[in-house]
C-alpha cells in the first residue's frame, strides 16, 4: 500500500558528499578546467516513499554514495575531482514529475549524470532530457526495451535488466517446463505493456499460448487485484503470469494466495521480482516460484562481501537495483577518471564498447551500438522457509544465463544512435 508522501521529499534534496578540503580537479589529467563547475554532480531520481521505494528508493541513494566514497578512497589525491556531490529527487512514479526533476538537475543542479529511475514511462522522460541536454543517464531500474530500441540516444545507457531479458529467461523456461497456457496480468503503463508483449512472444516461441490477459491501473492505489485474479480460472491457464513489481506485486501475490488459485490448478509465475518483494511476503508465499534475477547478493563471496558493506550502511541486504546503481556510478566515475574530464562526449567515448567485470557485471560489456549493458543473469527459484539459513537467503540459483544469451541481440535492435 502506498504510504503518504512527505512534501519535502518531492522537492530536490541535496546530499552533500563534498570532501572536507574542497578544491578543483586533480589527478594525472589535472587542471581546474577539466571538470565543469569545479565538481562532479550525480543525480538520483526514483520513488522515495511509494510502491518502488523498497526495491530502490533511499537505499539506492546510499549505494551511489558508497560508490562515491569508494572511488575517492581508491584514487585519493589523484582523483579527477575531489568534489563529488549527489542530488536526489522523488519522481512519485509520474513521468511528468521525472521530466521536470531531470531538467532541474541538468540545468539548475548542474548534474553530469542521472542514475536509477524506476518506472518505464519516467525513464523514457529522463532519457529525453538526457538527449536534449547532452548529459549522461544510467537507467538501472526501469525495464522498457525502448531505451535501447526506438528511443535510444547517445547519452543514455541501460544497466541491469529489461523486459526482453526477463521474458527470455522466465517466459521461455517456464513454458518449456510444461506450463503451456498462460494468463497474463500486467500494469497498464509502458513497463507492463512492454512486459506483456515480450512475455507473449517468448511464450509462443517456446510452444505455449496466452489464453487470456488483463491489465490493471497504474499505480493501483486501492491495492485490489480481485477483478484480474478471479477471471483467470475461467480461461483454464496452467499459470498466471504477473508483470507487476514492488508493492503491487506484494499485494497481488497475497490475493493470489487468498483466492487459493494454486488449489484451482493455476500456478504462479512472476515476471519481475526483487529480493525485497520476497522479504515482504515471506518465502513460503512464493516457494518454488522461478524468475530471472539480474544479480543475487548471496551468489558467491564477491557479491556477499559487497552486500555485507551495504548492510552496514542500510541494515538490509541489497536488491539488484541497489547493486546496479553502485556499479553504474563507479563505472561512470572511472570513465571520467580515464577521460580526465566530465565532458559528456569524452565520457561516452570511454564507455562505449567497454568490457567490464565487477561484482555486478559478470562478463559485462557496454554495447556501442545501442548502449545496452549486457552481463550474465540468473534463473532463480524461491526457497521454502525451511531451507532459508539466514535472513534474505531466499534464492536458489538454478542456472546462469550467459550475457550473450540473456539480452536481445544487436542484430534485432531498432536503435539508430546517430
Amino acid at each position: 500500500m502506498r504510504r503518504n508522501l512527505i512534501p519535502a521529499i518531492s522537492t530536490l534534496a541535496v546530499v552533500s558528499l563534498l570532501a572536507a578540503c574542497g578544491g578543483g580537479a586533480g589527478g594525472p589529467s589535472g587542471g581546474g578546467g577539466k571538470v565543469s563547475d569545479d565538481k562532479i554532480v550525480l543525480g538520483v531520481i526514483n520513488d522515495q516513499t511509494g510502491i518502488y521505494s523498497e526495491l530502490s528508493g533511499p537505499n539506492a541513494v546510499k549505494a551511489v554514495q558508497m560508490a562515491v566514497d569508494d572511488f575517492k578512497a581508491k584514487h585519493g589525491d589523484d582523483a579527477v575531482s575531489k568534489n563529488i556531490e549527489v542530488v536526489v529527487a522523488d519522481h512519485q512514479n509520474k513521468p511528468e514529475i521525472a521530466n521536470t526533476k531531470a531538467q532541474e538537475m541538468y540545468d539548475r543542479q548542474k548534474a553530469d549524470a542521472i542514475f536509477d529511475v524506476p518506472t518505464s514511462s519516467a525513464a523514457l522522460a529522463v532519457a529525453g532530457q538526457a538527449a536534449a541536454k547532452k548529459k549522461l543517464y544510467f537507467n538501472v531500474t526501469a525495464a522498457t526495451t525502448e531505451l535501447t530500441g526506438a528511443k535510444c540516444n547517445k547519452y543514455t545507457f541501460h544497466y541491469a535488466y529489461d523486459t526482453y531479458m526477463l521474458a527470455n529467461g522466465t517466459g521461455t523456461t517456464v513454458t518449456e517446463a510444461g506450463a503451456k497456457n498462460w494468463y497474463i496480468v500486467y500494469p497498464d503503463y509502458a513497463f507492463g505493456q512492454d512486459m506483456e508483449k515480450s512475455f507473449s512472444k517468448a511464450i509462443e516461441t517456446a510452444g505455449g499460448k496466452v489464453v487470456g490477459k488483463k491489465s490493471s491501473e497504474f499505480p493501483n492505489t486501492s491495492g485490489d487485484f480481485s477483478s484480474q485474479l478471479l477471471q483467470a480460472p475461467a480461461a483454464n491457464p496452467d499459470v498466471l503470469g504477473t508483470m507487476h513489481a514492488g508493492g503491487e506485486l506484494v499485494n497481488l501475490v497475497k490475493q493470489y494466495n487468498q483466492f487459493k488459485l494454486k488449489d484451482k490448478g493455476v500456478g504462479l509465475s512472476v515476471g519481475l521480482m526483487f529480493i525485497t518483494d520476497i522479504h515482504s511476503l515471506g518465502p513460503d508465499a512464493l516457494a518454488g516460484t522461478r524468475f530471472t534475477d539480474a544479480w543475487y547478493w548471496n551468489f558467491d563471496q564477491q557479491n556477499r562481501e559487497w552486500a555485507d558493506k551495504f548492510k552496514e550502511k542500510t541494515g538490509s541486504r541489497p536488491s539488484f537495483a541497489h547493486a546496479g546503481n553502485y556499479s553504474a556510478t563507479m563505472n561512470y566515475l572511472e570513465a571520467v577518471q580515464a577521460a580526465g574530464t566530465d565532458a559528456s562526449d569524452d565520457v561516452v567515448k570511454n564507455l562505449e564498447g567497454k568490457d567490464i567485470n565487477d561484482f555486478f557485471l559478470r562478463n559485462g560489456k557496454i554495447r556501442a551500438e545501442d548502449h545496452r549493458v549486457i552481463h550474465d543473469v540468473y534463473l532463480a527459484e524461491v526457497k521454502p522457509k525451511s531451507d532459508v539459513k539466514e535472513e534474505y537467503d531466499y534464492e536458489k540459483i538454478v542456472t546462469t544465463i550467459p550475457a550473450d544469451k540473456a539480452f536481445k541481440p544487436v542484430s534485432e535492435s531498432t536503435c539508430k544512435m546517430g
